[in-house]
């Protein structure tokens, strides 16, 4: 289970995160919405301390870090708990699609190299890049870039998986293989907090969906909830913003 409580997060005057609280269950898929500036990003980056939140404590596994007081062995700790799949793939430009599945295995789990090529080769397999092993990030599309991405984070075998807008830096025509992926490992119970624009796709794969604006959860619940029957005023104009179609009842 996560638990975020009073998560707070400023840069300089401006207080992006204003106080967050929110729980995922184990194997829950969380979908985070809200309009650009809303803190979405910045929430995903303070559960793995990516950004130092400016307080609050972040729960993950049964292990709990007060932002206030810790050490850096307490973050070290926190991040293991994770993996994060980014906008912009974040690959090793000069390491082959294996190499860099292999990377966390070797350099921060010290598994053999034959143990986490094994493992690297499943992964990649299951994400259907079983030819481009051996193909580097500049002879990859970006719907590949970021399916290595994802074998990445898989192959850490984290408690909880963080996608960070992952189809957002794609072109229209590769969204659909990255969220066909997700889709997949969504069904086999690994737990996800996925900040997204896709609405249908949150729909359709997230338990539980978060709406955030101006550094808070405005509302959540379940998405037929959420995109059918918003509670609030605020809700309901970022879904009339961004379906249009949208047929929610008030």
């Amino acid at each position: 289970m996560i638990a975020l409580n009073q998560i707070r997060k400023s840069f300089g005057r401006n207080e992006v995160l204003r106080g967050i609280d929110l729980t995922v269950q184990k194997g829950e898929v969380v979908a985070i919405l809200g309009p650009s500036g809303s803190g979405k990003t910045t929430l995903l980056r303070c559960i793995n301390y990516l950004e130092k939140p400016g307080g609050g404590t972040i729960s993950i596994g049964g292990f709990t870090l007060d932002c206030r007081k810790h050490t850096k062995k307490d973050v070290y700790a926190l991040r293991k708990k994770s993996a994060m799949v980014f906008q912009q793939y974040n690959l090793f430009r000069h390491k082959t699609a294996l190499e860099n599945v292999m990377e966390g295995l070797t350099v921060v789990q010290k598994l053999s190299k034959a143990e986490a090529r094994s493992r690297s080769v499943a992964l990649l397999e299951k994400v259907g890049l079983a030819a481009k092993l051996d193909a580097y990030p500049s002879e990859l599309s970006g719907g590949q870039q970021q399916r290595v991405g994802i074998a990445r984070a898989l192959a850490l075998e984290p408690e909880v998986i963080l996608f960070d807008e992952p189809t957002s830096a794609l072109d229209p025509e590769l969204v659909g293989e990255v969220l066909s992926v997700i889709r997949q490992i969504a069904k086999e119970g690994i737990t996800m907090i996925i900040v997204t624009h896709e609405m249908s796709f949150a729909q359709d794969v997230a338990n539980h969906v978060v709406f955030m604006d101006g550094g808070v959860i405005v509302e959540q619940g379940e998405p037929a909830q959420v995109f059918g029957f918003p509670k609030e005023e605020r809700t309901r104009q970022f879904l009339r913003r961004i379906t249009p179609e949208s047929s929610y009842s008030i």
